[in-house]
């Protein structure tokens, strides 16, 4: 399987650790019981301690289809390729306007994919990672020849606001990760090619399901409920901390299983949900000098790290055709993935 194009497109808004730090503030004045300097100072040096530096949010003109639809017109530029030639779309991420139908009906309609088989696929950070797979099988058995993968992290602007208002000082335990979240799409094109093996390693820990979580309406009855579920009503509940304190051995393993030559990659490709958590796993193989991670630049952007690193990669010449490229994600669920393949 080949890449013809991948991109990504950031809306305009850019945001500075200390604007992010003000709208906190703002936001709390009137919710938060106890000491909001104090709230805030811890804020402030753990978006420090990770590597955070800026972000980017919607502008009020500004639609997650419309940078979407950014993201595909410069892949279908890129690739020569028509939309007619796409015959599979496939949504990835947790950024998404409908439970039903599957968001990509909806991006195929929108923007005039005629000819395209269209599904979702929904694993939290390591969607587009799951999403890749898929199609990587499905052009094996012959089932597609030119698919695209597009998402749109825009989970910040409106439904996680809320998140912004503190109440005490004890809910940054499980909010804290609001603040390094960004938005960003997405658009990748995958083109059949038999001689491009892309090897897979995955792990999954269900028992860490409830560290990570948006509930729907309702949710009690899916689920063996935990007093972590839901502490944010239906907002995003994060538990930061014990997050990275799982992900590091496992990711270690997850890599180690892939046991890609390391001699010959040029380029890592991590889920950006810290700099410094990257940073240090990489140290462990050596590789700190071949990571790209976008989370300094534009921070969490979920599903759309890995692509959006990829993207920047490319269009900076800090990659090149026939390059061994390699991603490892840990994602909510928990999941974890480490892939490698030829650029």
């Amino acid at each position: 399987m080949r890449i013809d194009a991948v991109k990504a497109a950031l809306p305009s808004r850019k945001l500075s650790n200390e604007e992010i730090l003000q709208i906190v503030r703002e936001s709390s004045e009137a919710t938060y019981n106890g000491d909001l300097d104090v709230a805030i100072q811890k804020i402030e040096s753990w978006l420090a301690y990770s590597g955070a530096q800026t972000r980017y949010l919607l502008e009020e003109s500004e639609t997650p289809l419309g940078v979407l639809t950014r993201a595909i017109n410069a892949a279908l530029e890129e690739a020569n390729c028509a939309k007619d030639d796409i015959d599979t779309l496939v949504y990835v991420g947790v950024g998404r306007g409908f439970i039903e139908p599957a968001g990509a009906y909806l991006v195929a309609h929108a923007l005039g994919f005629k000819n395209a088989h269209c599904f979702d696929v929904l694993d939290a950070c390591n969607s587009w990672s799951r999403g890749a797979q898929i199609i990587y099988h499905l052009m094996q058995s012959g089932s597609s020849k030119r698919a695209m993968i597009v998402n749109a992290e825009f989970s910040v602007t409106g439904n996680r606001l809320g998140n912004f208002a503190l109440r005490h000082e004890g809910e940054l335990t499980w909010t804290f990760p609001t603040y390094t979240i960004g938005e960003a799409a997405t658009a990748t094109i995958l083109s059949a090619d038999p001689t491009n093996e892309w090897k897979f390693r995955f792990r999954s820990r269900p028992d860490l399901a409830d560290l990570c979580t948006i509930p729907v309406t309702g949710f009690q009855g899916y689920c063996n409920q935990t007093d972590r579920i839901g502490k944010n009503g239906n907002r995003f509940t994060s538990y930061g901390y014990e997050l990275f304190e799982a992900a590091g051995p496992e990711l270690i393993q997850v890599f180690q299983d892939l046991n890609p030559p390391l001699d010959k990659l040029r380029a890592i490709f991590p889920h950006a949900a810290s700099q410094k958590a990257g940073d240090d796993l990489a140290d462990m193989f050596n590789l700190r000098h071949l990571v790209s991670n976008v989370y300094p630049r534009c921070g969490n952007l979920v599903s759309c790290s890995v692509p959006a690193a990829m993207a920047f990669a490319v269009e900076e010449q800090r990659v090149a055709r026939g390059d061994l490229l390699a991603a490892v994600v840990a994602s909510a669920g928990m999941s974890f993935s480490a892939y490698s393949f030829i650029y």
